[in-house]
């Protein structure tokens, strides 16, 4: 049987004020025609299924056609929850949805009970239909919050290495009763950020970000893991993949190839894997540069239908910069500005600008640069000694 390993499709999201959802639906079509042309067998989706805990109506409608068509397509489709999700939302009516082929685990008390497919043929369920051959068993593990679940697990630490410690054991014991019958092969989604070296005591509850990072040995002697919540496609190990987001959802992913990966399991266990690879809708382009040099150079063509992040080197602040690129590059979405020579240029103070001001003049000015990041041209210290000439001959009047 097939198994395609997907995760974080974040339904819902927009990019930079842009809404994908047009986006997601092509990935949609994409991965519908995956499953027919290589005759997948179950689509799995390791967490971040929607990109916010309630999810709007339109939203909500692209899953559930997306279900739909991949199990008209003849996949199976086993899911977990991330943290984006709502876990509760997400699971609702897991046990009439499980009839059709899809198979939820959102809740903790789920994350020991696998998906049972035989690898003689037959449905997947959770009872597993011929108690002699082969079956793989595939197993969820949802987004564990260590404050909300620690307790739960039975663990007296609430950190992401102790609660997924615990998880896992809980399905390693599982797995031991039944291999005692009969030959299982396991997988387990986990919507996680792991690791890439093994770890010792001192070291075990890792935390970046804010989140806390779980060694990749807890994941050992699994016959595969699919995992969700790092964006980049990447192999951690043999048997331990992200297969990241199908979708670019920031700047930093331009040079991502997105896809997933394709996994090849028979009564032997788990066999090839190989990379399965999404077309992007959209192009994403990271420039930066002076702005007459972008404008005019023939280097930067290839962006013009691209989405746009850029930062300008100019040593001011460019008038109506935005405007200007967006004439070339109408889709710039972000624009920064690091002026060449501004990291070793002696910066000093607003307050100790004013300290050394000679005049109401110079404070004006000094305040326009400060907040533009370009000192007042003659027009505009023009205008500005004006109106503080009018100041000052209003203030002699009274």
């Amino acid at each position: 049987m097939r198994l395609l390993h997907t995760s974080d499709w974040h339904l819902g999201r927009s990019f930079h004020g842009v809404g994908m959802l047009e986006a997601q639906r092509a990935f949609i079509d994409q991965l519908v025609a995956v499953v027919r042309d290589e005759a997948v067998d179950v689509v799995l989706i390791a967490g971040d299924v929607y990109d916010r805990a309630l999810p709007g109506v339109d939203v909500v409608g692209l899953l559930d056609d997306a279900l739909v068509r991949l199990t008209a397509a003849g996949a199976q489709v086993v899911l977990t929850s991330g943290n984006h999700d709502s876990a509760i939302r997400l699971g609702f009516a897991s046990k009439l949805l499980e009839r059709g082929g899809v198979h939820l685990r959102t809740r903790l008390a789920d994350l020991d009970t696998p998906v049972l497919f035989p690898l003689d043929g037959g449905p997947g369920s959770t009872d597993g239909t011929d108690p002699a051959g082969p079956v793989l068993a595939v197993y969820g593990i949802p987004w564990l919050e260590p404050r909300l679940v620690a307790e739960q697990l039975g663990v007296e630490t609430a950190s992401h290495f102790e609660v997924t410690r615990a998880a896992t054991d809980r399905i390693r014991t599982d797995l031991a009763a039944r291999a005692g019958t009969r030959t299982v092969h396991s997988v387990v989604l986990a919507h996680t950020f792991a690791s890439g070296g093994i770890s010792s005591e001192s070291e075990r509850d890792l935390s970046i970000g804010g989140v806390g990072a779980v060694p990749l040995d807890l994941f050992d002697g699994f016959g595969y893991t699919a995992l969700g919540h790092l964006h980049g496609r990447q192999e951690l190990s043999s048997t331990v993949r992200y297969s990241g987001s199908p979708l670019a959802y920031s700047f930093s992913e331009a040079k991502h190839r997105k896809g997933s990966w394709l996994v090849e399991v028979d009564a032997a266990g788990i066999g090839e894997v190989r990379e399965v690879l999404w077309e992007a809708p959209r192009t994403l382009a990271v420039l930066r540069g002076k702005l007459d040099e972008l404008l005019s150079a023939g280097d930067f063509a290839w962006a013009e239908g691209a989405y746009c992040q850029i930062t300008l080197t100019d040593a001011q602040r460019p008038a109506q910069a935005m405007e200007r690129l967006r004439a070339r590059f109408p889709d710039t979405l972000v624009l920064g500005f690091d002026p060449e020579g501004a990291g070793v240029a002696a910066k000093a103070s607003y307050s100790s600008r004013l300290a050394e001001a000679e005049d109401d003049l110079s404070i004006c000015c000094g305040f326009l640069e400060h907040v533009r990041g370009r000192s007042a041209d003659d027009a505009e210290s023009a205008v500005l000694a004006d109106a503080l000439e009018a100041v000052r001959l209003e203030g002699m009047s009274l």
